[in-house]
């Protein structure tokens, strides 16, 4: 009897010891490689570069997360306010804004006045420059923007950078939206076929190049690229320092062999002050250590320059993540 006792009360301390031991290995916290953390990146339409460059950075931060931990997922989104009121309200971790945008939203101008200023916002890096680019319906006869007085004409859909520019230039032009005679909203992936299909007369479309989503209305129905200048143009890119002139070469897309002048922006990629330092700079490095690898996933890549991407364009005060890694790799 005393010998049963013995080996069950030996029992029940083993059981005891094992149990304690897993409560141990459950309630310590995982190494930081094995920690999974998400971040999030707002983009635009499925069919611009900023769904192109917020897939890039996710593909390279997801093939380094058995290292950091961090898994990145994109999202295609209205665009660049759009994103800015979501990092804002903490719905996205990070986002693709027009470098003018940015600069609204940190100052609480512009399209941003109502709700004030959003000092939170922080800058990561600037991307690629991205020319205003107007399409007109080849049998417009449009040669120049003056040229769609009366005509239908896409604005951009509410909540994008396009948008948002085209209300500024045409209040730079004494006009508004009466100045034509449909004023349509419809989203990228949507104005080119409309245009081909003769539902639209043009359209402007703040995009990097080269562009499908400029390709495809360019080879399948002759559409022309129509400059964007004159005393308007001048006096917002004297005005505002993230406006710059832009040239669209000659032959870049089919049916289109002239240079076409115009302005445009920088996209910028920002988040907010309330996302992780670490998070990031693991982000920053995933692009910056694979860099060559980021300027093959979109042609409108190729030309990148780390050293403007850590300064150009940036409307807000870098983001400590990025800036830490900017001043390690001595970009700052």
């Amino acid at each position: 009897m005393n010998h049963t006792v013995k080996k069950t009360g030996k029992k029940v301390v083993l059981a005891s010891s094992v149990a304690a031991a897993l409560c141990t290995l459950l309630l310590s916290p995982l190494p930081a490689s094995a920690q999974q953390k998400f971040v999030s990146i707002g983009t635009g339409g499925v069919t611009g570069v900023y769904y192109a460059a917020g897939g890039a950075i996710c593909r390279l931060v997801n093939k380094d997360r058995g290292a950091d931990g961090v898994r990145c997922s994109v999202e295609s989104t209205g665009g660049s306010v759009f994103n800015v009121n979501t990092i804002k309200a903490g719905e996205l971790d990070l986002g693709v804004v027009q470098s003018d945008v940015g600069y609204n939203a940190y100052n609480g101008e512009g399209q941003f006045k109502d709700g004030g200023a959003y000092k939170k916002l922080r800058s990561v890096f600037s991307i690629h420059p991205e020319p205003f680019t107007v399409l007109s319906r080849k049998e417009a006869n449009v040669s120049s923007f003056d040229d769609f007085k009366g005509k239908r004409f896409n604005v951009g859909n509410p909540g994008s950078g396009t948008r948002a520019s085209m209300d500024q230039l045409l209040l730079a032009m004494g006009l508004d939206s009466s100045f034509f005679s449909l004023a349509s909203e419809l989203r990228p992936d949507e104005h080119g076929p409309a245009l081909c299909d003769g539902k639209i007369d043009g359209f402007i479309y703040g995009v990097g190049h080269p562009s499908a989503n400029i390709q495809d209305p360019t080879t399948s129905c002759g559409a022309k690229l129509v400059p964007l200048t004159g005393p308007a143009v001048d006096k917002l890119v004297d005005a505002h320092p993230y406006y710059a002139k832009a040239t669209i070469p000659g032959g870049l897309y089919p049916n289109n062999p002239e240079d076409t002048e115009t302005y445009g922006v920088l996209a910028t990629f920002v988040t907010s002050e309330d996302v992780p330092e670490e998070s990031v700079y693991n982000v920053v490095k995933a692009v910056f250590d694979n860099f060559d690898d980021f300027r093959r996933l979109h042609p409108a890549f190729a030309n990148l320059k780390k050293e403007d991407m850590a300064k150009n364009g940036l409307s807000a005060p870098l983001h400590p993540g990025a800036e830490k890694y900017f001043k390690e790799k001595g970009l700052l």
